[in-house]
């Protein structure tokens, strides 16, 4: 260490050594902001600044060993020769891109350490093919361990620079190393240059194109000048150019730069969107790859679609807007190029959403009306035919209440695959919603078509849905109509298809039916007297009528039966044997149900005496798990004393969920509540219904009483009714009552109350008539 510090203070001028020291630096710092950029860059670009921060690297140590030779002084005249100082300055660069290289290479400590190491040999090969170039009356010698220990020292700081930039964070890294470069360059410079001995010697030979010391300082000065500006520029390129290359490469359109009708430039959106690559794209008119008009405006505001030609010939739809721009000093015009591929695939989706249903991808109602409308165009024009087949699932609700709305799902996937097996090609097969399916079956012989349709429908349906072993298996029922004979455009086709349908349900279900005119006049009739019965409540066409129950204990009325009516505004007066029958099978029941309750409790409140009213509950009202808290709502609201309402129900109500349905009317009985057993002696009367609920009356059916005069069996049958009310301690109503021999009959048998015609005919309420009254006495 002392004979290297004593070599720089005894033979060279510290001046230029501070110079080399400070041209060592700059060298330094400039390779390792090169090698910074390089980290940040993707390895297609790294490349180039590996590049770049190699030729700062060697210029840089090239410099820093000439012009510390340069400041040696020595006692003979040196120049140096000018081929082995250019191949110096090029072992220089190609040892730091060799370093650098394998360092960037595998990009770890072990990598970096090694490119340290690589690093230290090119300037040692450097330093040696520069010290040959010297050309003196001098004889060269070098100190072996001098020499080897310079590459040592070099070396480890060579690699401790290379780690101290992988690993420091910040701009910390970057003075590190650059500080521990310089450290490696002039230890392993000035520590070879201790042990080199010039010896004097006769006059040599000098090579004919030799560098003098003062030519060689004006080159060195200039590469050094040189070296700062490659760093400068480096760090222009980095902030500026490249930035902007990369705020174009992020633009999520493509951009096409043109100039006298050539394609200059592009970025790299251009050549992800079509395939091409840059040089492929670069000199070619944009006609080449776009379906576009370039003799028009140089500018164009408004968007155009148009088509890209991808490289594998893929047709691209695109946008594309034309603006005029400044470019590298000229006037250029800038093409963007917008991809719409994913635009146009939505779109399509949407559409297809639109007019297809989710769950099967089946048409849906919307596309079934268009098609069917097309094919009765079609078949107008052609004198064709047009079946409309509607498809109706058998057990489905039941199933999907069951088993849940999965499985629901399910089915009704399984059924569009096996009407998509059954159409033929030209057929439209859609669900319309929920288990609805329809099919249009344009330019076939009919009825012939639609009869071979219909049969491959329960042929599969048969096969693929068994119900003996398949609990979630369905059934189906079709309704069909024929354009032109049972229709003439859409909506009566479809209408009387549906009608065809609602018959072949009524039928017996898993069969079809072709609609017949005639056949189906009471059909169309009961659909819509449907129809009219679920406004009839709004448009206030139900009332109520009130029938006296006569005890015949205490020889008076003693409560009332609400009946419901109907005042059709075109039909008149509908029977209820007409009108709830159709009312149950629609669901409108649980609302007109719920009205009738309200009411007849709003109409009992208003009575002087306090009279019970009798009120009819269908079996479907049970079917709602909400119906106690109804009848609770209502009497709280009417202030009508729950001991004065009473229940009517029948039998069928107990017949399914008899377990929900009893526990509801026991909190109805609890409630005050009486519930009364209605048509006793019809239909599936059971004992054991009698002894699971603690029924308040029994009332006898009005079929039994109109007999009582002429048929010994119906009298026994009243008699078993009433002496088993007697032994369950029930007290027995008996409806219909209209002669006095009835009437006479019954109290034989020990009937408690009695109802009928004998005793008043339904009529206004008794508040109604309370009221009548009361005017006729103000005006006496």
């Amino acid at each position: 260490m002392f004979s290297v510090l004593a070599c720089i203070r005894d033979n060279h001028d510290i001046r230029l050594i501070f110079v080399a020291a400070v041209i060592c630096l700059i060298g330094s710092l400039a390779t390792m902001l090169l090698l910074s950029r390089a980290q940040e860059c993707q390895s297609h670009q790294r490349r180039y600044w590996i590049a770049a921060a190699a030729f700062a690297s060697g210029v840089g140590i090239w410099a820093t060993h000439f012009i510390a030779m340069l400041a040696y002084e020595g006692s003979v005249p040196i120049s140096y020769g000018l081929s082995l100082t250019v191949l110096s300055v090029v072992l220089a660069i190609l040892g730091s891109w060799l370093a650098i290289a394998v360092a960037f290479e595998w990009d770890n400590a072990v990598s970096f350490a090694v490119g340290g190491v690589l690093m230290a040999l090119g300037i040692a090969a450097m330093h040696l093919t520069g010290m040959q170039a010297i050309e003196a009356s001098a004889a060269l010698s070098y100190s072996t361990p001098r020499t080897i220990a310079s590459v040592a020292v070099g070396a480890g700081f060579s690699s401790l620079a290379f780690l101290a930039f992988r690993s420091l964070p910040g701009a910390s890294r970057i003075v590190a190393g650059a500080v521990l470069l310089v450290l490696a360059i002039c230890s392993l410079h000035f520590t070879s240059m201790s042990g080199v001995t010039l010896t004097p010697e006769a006059e040599t030979s000098i090579e004919a194109l030799s560098i003098d010391r003062s030519i060689l300082a004006g080159i060195v000065m200039a590469a050094a000048t040189a070296l700062i500006l490659i760093a400068l520029g480096a760090i222009f390129i980095d902030r500026h150019l490249t930035d902007l290359r990369g705020f174009a490469n992020a633009s999520l359109e493509g951009l096409l730069i043109l100039r006298d009708g050539r394609v200059i430039d592009a970025n790299e959106r251009f050549s992800a969107i079509s395939g091409w690559s840059l040089q492929q794209v670069v000199g070619a008119a944009p006609e080449t790859f776009l379906t576009l008009d370039m003799d028009g405006d140089t500018e164009t505001v408004v968007p155009l679609e148009t088509t890209l030609s991808g490289c594998n010939g893929e047709a691209i739809p695109v946008e594309t807007v034309r603006r005029a721009i400044t470019y590298r000093g000229h006037e250029c015009s800038v093409l963007v190029v917008r991809d719409l591929t994913e635009r146009r695939q939505a779109q399509q989706m949407i559409e297809h959403l639109a007019h297809h249903d989710i769950l099967t991808d089946l048409p849906n109602r919307s596309l079934f009306d268009q098609r069917m409308r097309q094919a009765l165009q079609m078949a107008g024009r052609k004198g064709g035919e047009v079946a409309i087949v509607c498809l109706d699932l058998d057990r489905f609700k039941a199933i999907n209440d069951v088993f849940g709305h999965a499985e629901g799902d399910r089915i009704l996937c399984k059924v569009a695959a096996i009407l998509r097996r059954t159409v033929e090609e030209g057929d439209t097969v859609a669900r319309l919603g929920g288990d609805e399916f329809a099919v249009v079956q344009p330019m076939r012989s009919q009825p012939e078509g639609a009869t071979r349709l219909a049969e491959r429908i329960l042929a599969e349906f048969a096969a693929e849905m068994d119900t003996a072993r398949d609990p979630t298996a369905v059934g189906v029922s079709l309704g069909i109509a024929i354009y032109p004979r049972d229709g003439a455009n859409a909506e009566q086709l479809y209408a009387n298809a549906d009608t065809a349908l609602y018959r072949a349900k009524r039928g017996g279900r898993g069969n079809a039916c072709f609609f017949d005119a005639e056949m189906d006049k009471a059909v169309r009739t009961r659909r819509q007297l449907e129809s009219d019965l679920r406004q009839a409540i709004l448009r206030k066409q139900l009332y109520l009528e009130y029938q006296p129950i006569f005890d015949v204990g205490i020889g008076s009325v003693t409560g009332y039966e609400a009946l419901l009516r109907w005042s059709h505004p075109d039909r008149g007066a509908i029977e209820p044997e007409t009108f709830i029958p159709i009312a149950e099978e629609s669901g409108s029941i649980v609302a007109i149900g719920e009205w009738v309750l309200e009411q007849a409790c709003r109409e009992a409140v208003q009575w002087r005496e306090p009279a019970n009213v009798a009120v009819n509950v269908s079996p479907l009202q049970f079917m709602i798990s909400t119906l106690y808290d109804q009848i609770a709502r209502i009497l709280q609201e009417t202030g009508l004393d729950p001991r004065r309402l009473e229940l009517e129900i029948t039998e069928t109500a107990l017949m399914r969920e008899r377990t929900v349905v009893i526990a509801t009317l026991q909190r109805l009985h609890r409630l005050g509540v009486r519930v009364v057993m209605d048509d006793f002696g019809t239909g599936f009367s059971s004992l054991s219904n009698l002894r699971s609920f603690p029924f308040d009356k029994i009332k006898v059916d009005r079929s039994f009483t109109g007999a009582l005069e002429h048929d010994p069996a119906a009298r026994s049958i009243v008699r078993a009714i009433i002496g088993l009310g007697h032994s369950l301690n029930m007290p027995v109503v008996t409806e219909g009552v209209e002669t006095e021999t009835q009437r006479r009959i019954v109290i034989e048998e020990g009937c408690a109350q009695l109802q009928g015609m004998l005793f008043g005919k339904p009529d206004v309420g008794p508040s109604s008539r309370l009221l009548v009254l009361e005017k006729v006495e103000a005006q006496a």
